[in-house]
């Protein structure tokens, strides 16, 4: 978090860009504390679930910082990520044979919103890859990763559609895109695409826009 908020600092010199998670104990209070008055507040979360609605939203009630919704709901993730995916397909020579992607993410066996995030996520790439078929598989629920895994062609590319690379990262989707032998161009977590940071701070600059006009 640290890093990436270094890297959007880059795009905003003249802000003050922090970064905090919420494990960590009093972290986003001490963050919060040292922002000016109504910060803007940008959750690197890839669904707009419990962590965006319940547990981010009731540490930020009572103070003056503005939510926005979360990276993985942002209108122009599809369109930049079709891109990405293009491009990974080209340096592996299959721009012109074809390629197949598959989404790993984490799911919920308790909440909805994780699922239908996600798959609004892969609706909408679906539209800027036409003909291309996207798969989508989950952690946490059915249809799980293994399961979908094994069902690629080898011209698959699978992207993580994580914030970042963590424990699932480095443990869980290794395991069980190995137990399902699959043999696609692994790339990393969608978080941690070359266009994120930009992205970021131009959300904020929008943000902060649309408050000085309001």
């Amino acid at each position: 978090m640290r890093a990436l908020a270094q890297r959007v600092r880059e795009y905003l010199p003249d802000w003050k860009i922090r970064a905090a998670t919420l494990a960590a104990p009093g972290a986003l209070d001490h963050a919060l504390e040292a922002c000016r008055s109504a910060p803007l507040v940008f959750p690197v979360f890839m669904t707009d679930g419990w962590f965006t609605k319940t547990a981010l939203a009731s540490r930020l009630e009572g103070t003056d910082a503005r939510q926005l919704p979360p990276l993985g709901v942002h209108p122009e993730l599809p369109r930049l990520t079709a891109r990405l995916l293009r491009n990974a397909a080209t340096l592996s020579g299959w721009a012109r044979s074809g390629f197949d992607v598959l989404l790993a993410a984490h799911g919920s066996a308790t909440g909805a919103a994780p699922e239908e995030c996600t798959m609004a996520f892969a609706n909408a790439l679906a539209r800027w890859l036409p003909a291309r078929r996207i798969h989508v598989g989950f952690l946490e629920q059915d249809p799980h990763l293994a399961e979908v895994a094994g069902l690629c062609s080898l011209r698959t590319l699978h992207l993580p559609f994580f914030a970042g690379a963590g424990g699932h990262l480095t443990r869980d989707v290794p395991q069980a895109l190995d137990g399902a032998g699959f043999e696609g161009l692994r790339m990393e977590s969608l978080g941690e695409a070359y266009f994120i940071p930009d992205l970021i701070a131009h959300t904020l600059e929008c943000a902060a826009q649309r408050t000085l006009a309001a």
